[in-house]
């Protein structure tokens, strides 16, 4: 079992900046693919970003890149989306989420990992 934590979050201006955290149980944290997904009201959960298992590789969503990074700690045990340039439809519930791979064919879809966070509020304000 991995338990997912999230931190971070909270009300941001447009057009600012603001990061969410995800931490996980050892060691299978930090032997997984893990990603954050997001889901605004009356909307699906979309894909927002995904970092390898080993930090040298990230994906991101056609609506998060330029503005978004995501980021592998391995001394703390900790994947960091840092969020610039927020816009209103930014605003979401955001999910980290799990799958214990080195290798995974499929990274942007919630089907693919395991484990996830109870997911943390972010809302940008107009």
């Amino acid at each position: 079992q991995v338990q997912l934590v999230e931190s971070g979050g909270g009300v941001v201006q447009a057009g600012g900046s603001l990061s969410v955290s995800c931490t996980g149980s050892e060691p299978i944290f930090s032997n997984s693919a893990t990603c954050w997904f997001r889901t605004a009201p009356g909307k699906d959960r979309e894909f927002v970003a995904a970092v390898s298992w080993n930090g040298a590789n990230t994906w991101y969503g056609d609506s998060v890149k330029g503005r978004f990074t995501i980021v592998r700690d391995k001394t703390k045990n900790m994947v960091t989306l840092q969020m610039n340039s927020l816009k209103d439809e930014d605003t979401a519930v955001y999910y980290c989420a799990a799958e214990p791979a080195r290798a995974m064919t499929t990274l942007n879809t919630p089907a693919a990992y395991r484990y996830w966070g109870p997911g943390i509020q972010v809302t940008v304000a107009s």
